[in-house]
């Protein structure tokens, strides 16, 4: 079989980026967009063959095969080159899949969402850029070109978030997400840089295959604190994506990016770049799993339902549409990777693994749905608040019931696809570790709670008068709704596990009655108080957050986790530390620098008499230098 193809998919997005970038000032407006929906719509047709034909004739004796097409790139050592080339398997082609029908859907829905905006060209060129950066991540046949794709990634989301680059606000937010990924892409570099030095491979296929190299001794002739430098190098890999996917403690610019168009949190913040960390993990899985018997996968699970349920805890409290919705990406993105965690290798065992990429495909659909839905609400009453909402569902019936089905998905309700995606998850963690199981019971009734407390807020409270009667979107932004919406009901009854394993082995995975009865219970539950607190007007919220005081008060403030950057940054490294080295730097060095150089000008006006120029001055000197020789010498004789 032949993919070389793909390497087409990228390139379209990348063409579309050049010309639209190149020529914004010249290209109206209404041609800039049916060029970038047409380009993306052509690389979803690419993907969607592609798949179609991988998982209908890639198998060999049962086991998806993988393809390879690079070319070497750099050279250092006979071992040791960087090849840039696409690589498809099961997870590539999956993602594939995913980027380019968010982004289409995206594409199509911004026609509408931005129309009329001075910048209407630039953004579809932005988004282009995104697009074909994020495809080259997902197609990388090694470590350093998925780095480099890491970095365009983050670089074009750095140009989405501040798109509205005359607002103080949405600059400070690019800035921010910038700055923290950095950070975090710093762990992501040194991991590359240690495990190449000790395998003498960037290659996915040599670092996740025993035939390649062998997995149980990669790393074990150097340590480092009682781990292999190999296991280190894993953890500090992961390190990279833990920012890239806004988990603990790397998670504090996810919120604020929301400070950017929503179509751009629907494409990058929902579905797109924060995965970029799960499927980072999901590629080198095998490496994780196997190197001194997955210490680095315990840390990416601990770390995953963590952030899972401090984000859920945060979504509970939020008012801002946008921010609910950033925050219970957080928590999604934390099942995601506590299911890489407490996953196995082999056939059924490895049922986490399959969960987590499922819940990947099945949370893109739901979740660019509601982003795409909180736009269409905020493209109606001018606010991101629910404050300023109430009773929609009269006015926007589309809106209202997309809004819904995906609410009812990431609830995780039966029928649903989200329902059949983390009930995998849940059977994964109980067979696995049960306080990670019922850590994530308690994230999914959470969830279900603060969706619906959205939902509720929007569409039914209170009857608003609104200065203005809100409408229904256009069609262009209705079209995406409804198809999401029916992505969001049907692409759970996908036979998941016949196409997706760590193991490339397909397996028949059973929903487990007596485990999704409890997570749909709590789910329902969830439901019931959200209806009961926010169906109609009433005091139940306020009296419960007085009643959990200062408890309610730290959760609402994101527990302080930006309090405490700005203390560490301006108080501890600005006020104290660089404070310090420079007043060191002024007073010690500058102070000795400038002493010995003031010395020096000193002694100089003292002694430039001596170079007068004057003849007269020198015969002086001559005769009165040869006289004192002269008594020196005699006073020498005579004794």
């Amino acid at each position: 079989m032949d993919f070389s193809y793909t390497i087409l998919i990228p390139l379209i997005p990348l063409a579309l980026f050049l010309v639209l970038g190149l020529f914004s000032k010249k290209i109206p407006a209404s041609i800039s967009g049916w060029l970038g929906s047409l380009g993306l719509g052509t690389s979803f047709v690419l993907s969607l063959y592609t798949a179609y034909h991988y998982f209908l004739n890639g198998k060999l004796e049962g086991v998806y095969q993988t393809f390879i097409y690079k070319t070497t790139w750099l050279q250092f050592t006979d071992k040791l080159h960087i090849d840039l080339g696409v690589l498809i398997d099961p997870i590539s082609v999956m993602m594939m899949v995913v980027v380019t029908t968010v982004s289409f859907m995206v594409h199509i829905y911004s026609r509408g969402y931005m129309h009329g905006d001075d910048g209407y060209t630039r953004f579809f060129a932005y988004l282009a850029l995104f697009s074909f950066s994020m495809l080259g991540l997902v197609l990388a046949t090694n470590l350093f070109q998925m780095y480099i794709f890491w970095e365009l990634v983050g670089a074009s989301s750095f140009l989405l978030i501040g798109y509205y680059y005359t607002k103080p606000s949405a600059v400070a937010a690019a800035k921010k997400a910038f700055i923290v990924t950095r950070f975090a892409d710093l762990g992501f570099l040194l991991g590359i840089l240690l495990i190449s030095y000790y395998t003498g491979t960037f290659d996915f296929q040599d670092l996740t295959s025993e035939e390649g190299m062998l997995i149980t001794g990669w790393g074990a002739s150097a340590s480092f604190m009682g781990l292999s430098v190999f296991t280190w190098g894993l953890i500090l890999i992961y390190m990279g994506g833990v920012g890239k996917s806004a988990m603990l403690p790397f998670h504090i610019w996810l919120p604020d990016a929301m400070e950017g168009p929503t179509p751009v949190s629907a494409l990058i913040h929902a579905a797109t770049m924060v995965v970029a960390g799960v499927y980072l993990v999901a590629r080198l899985f095998p490496a994780y799993y196997f190197v001194e018997d997955g210490f680095a996968l315990q840390v990416v699970a601990y770390v995953g339902a963590l952030s899972s349920l401090v984000a859920a805890l945060i979504a509970v409290t939020q008012t801002d549409i946008k921010r609910v919705l950033a925050f219970s990406t957080m928590s999604q993105i934390g099942y995601m990777m506590l299911a890489l965690g407490v996953s196995k290798y082999e056939g059924h065992e490895g049922l986490g693994y399959m969960a987590s990429m499922f819940h990947l495909f099945t949370h893109a659909m739901f979740k660019a749905l509601l982003f795409l839905g909180a736009g269409s609400v905020i493209h109606a009453v001018h606010s991101n608040y629910m404050k300023d909402m109430g009773s929609l569902r009269k006015y926007m019936p589309i809106t209202h019931i997309t809004f819904l089905i995906a609410s009812l998905s990431i609830a995780g309700f039966p029928g649903f696809s989200g329902f059949f995606s983390k009930d995998e998850i849940l059977v994964a963690a109980f067979e696995s570790n049960k306080l990670i199981y019922f850590s994530s019971v308690l994230v999914a009734g959470l969830t279900a709670f603060y969706m619906f407390r959205l939902y509720f807020g929007i569409f039914w409270g209170e009857d608003k008068q609104y200065k203005h009667a809100p409408h229904e979107s256009p069609l262009t932004m209705t079209i995406p709704l409804i198809f999401l919406a029916f992505m969001s009901i049907f692409a759970g009854y996908i036979p998941f596990s016949q196409f997706v394993t760590a193991d490339l082995t397909p397996f028949t995975a059973h929903l487990d009655l007596p485990l999704a009865a409890i997570a749909s219970t709590v789910g329902i539950i969830g439901i019931l108080l959200a209806y009961v607190f926010y169906k109609k007007p009433n005091n139940l919220p306020e009296k419960f957050a007085n009643a959990f005081g200062l408890v309610y008060k730290w959760i609402y403030n994101k527990l302080y986790f930006d309090e405490l950057y700005i203390f560490i940054t301006k108080k501890i490294l600005f006020g104290i530390v660089a404070f310090s080295a420079s007043w060191f730097d002024k007073k010690v060095v500058d102070s000795s620098m400038i002493g010995i150089g003031n010395v020096t000008v000193s002694i100089s006006n003292k002694i430039k008499g001596m170079q007068s120029g004057k003849l007269q001055d020198y015969a002086m000197a001559f005769v009165g230098g040869s006289v004192v020789l002269a008594m020196i010498v005699f006073y020498i004789l005579i004794n």
